[in-house]
């Protein structure tokens, strides 16, 4: 029998214009990331969940107590919450030591003063910083103050534990180190983590399941492995560097718009149709051979990507094609240019939509 979820939230709210109506269940040790675009509510659910918003309507029970449930009028106060934060800037105490910090949460739940600081002590040796302690925010570099923040909010014990954008402040040395380091520290977690993320890597890297939100709503979740290889919206698309297309599936078919693409995969109905940027060949002239896709396009715009090129395309189905420098120096591209794409059906995918 399936245990049930640590965190088990329905949160409904308005702010302004804005309506969220997100659906969440944690599991015991496992890692959530939430994705979404900016102002998609991946910062509204976040401060539902630490008690600094309340809910309109729905439920935020955790491990089986209702911490939030209008209908009922029950609300939990922040401070009474088995929850812990690390805020996208940390949010130190700048007149605190790193001890202090740390020893700070378990003082505001009761523990006494040398508990407190012994615990926060034993957090920070966890994360390294053991000899920092006496150190102030001023005193730490970022990698330094995220370590301190995230030993905080563990040392409360949380039930559920919030992490906003942890490596968004880093730089990109530091957070590869950091996010290695704090993969570890979430895998060793017995509770519920929830990460509020708009980087992909960080995401793939961090979390169990992704749960992808936009305008305030669930448009996917599962794991990693899932969402990458089915996007079912154009920002997941992107996301994962895919170009996506709605149309009509019949078998291996799919039109979209006013033309018809031919994929590996046998679908009826609506359905999506995916193909990376790297499959899509650019020529010329109307290429002959095996490809089974082929559609004049026009150069909309060609940005550096890496190594190579991605080139943006206008036609019927606007798509992105990634070529090198020395194949787009042959070809000449500039903008307006009218070229051939062309994408092999092994390489194009199809399922329902």
């Amino acid at each position: 029998m399936t245990a049930p979820p640590l965190l088990d939230a329905h949160l409904v709210a308005d702010r302004g214009a804005f309506h969220l109506d997100v659906r969440l269940r944690i599991a015991a040790g496992e890692v959530v990331a939430l994705l979404g675009p900016n102002g998609s509510g991946k910062t509204t659910a976040l401060r539902i969940l630490a008690g600094l918003h309340p809910l309109d309507a729905g439920h935020l029970t955790l491990d089986g107590v209702d911490l939030d449930r209008p209908e009922r009028r029950t609300w939990t106060p922040p401070e009474r919450r088995p929850v812990g934060v690390v805020f996208q800037d940390y949010l130190l105490f700048p007149h605190l030591t790193a001890l202090d910090n740390v020893a700070f949460g378990p003082r505001r739940r009761g523990v006494d003063r040398r508990t407190a600081r012994d615990r926060a002590q034993a957090w920070l040796d966890r994360v390294g910083l053991g000899g920092q302690a006496r150190h102030k925010p001023r005193q730490l570099s970022g990698g330094q103050a995220q370590r301190v923040a995230l030993a905080r909010a563990l040392a409360v014990e949380p039930t559920l534990l919030l992490l906003d954008e942890p490596l968004a402040a880093l730089d990109a040395r530091t957070r590869l180190d950091t996010r290695a380091e704090l993969q570890r520290h979430l895998g060793d977690h017995p509770g519920a983590t929830l990460l509020v993320t708009h980087d992909p890597l960080d995401a793939l890297v961090l979390a169990d399941r992704l749960v992808i939100v936009e305008y305030g709503r669930v448009v996917q979740e599962g794991d990693a492995a899932t969402v990458t290889a089915r996007p079912r919206t154009d920002y997941v698309a992107r996301l994962v560097g895919l170009n996506l297309h709605r149309g009509r599936a019949d078998g291996h078919t799919v039109t979209v718009g006013g033309l018809t693409l031919t994929a590996a995969d046998r679908v009826h109905g609506d359905a999506f149709v995916a193909f990376p940027p790297a499959a899509v060949a650019l020529h010329p002239t109307r290429p002959d051979g095996s490809p089974r896709n082929v559609w004049p396009a026009s150069v909309a715009g060609v940005q550096r990507h890496g190594d190579n090129l991605r080139v943006q395309l206008d036609g019927p189905v606007a798509v992105t094609a990634d070529v090198t420098p020395a194949a787009a120096a042959h070809l000449g591209l500039h903008t307006g240019q009218t070229v051939w794409a062309a994408v092999k059906a092994a390489e194009t995918r199809a399922y329902p939509a």
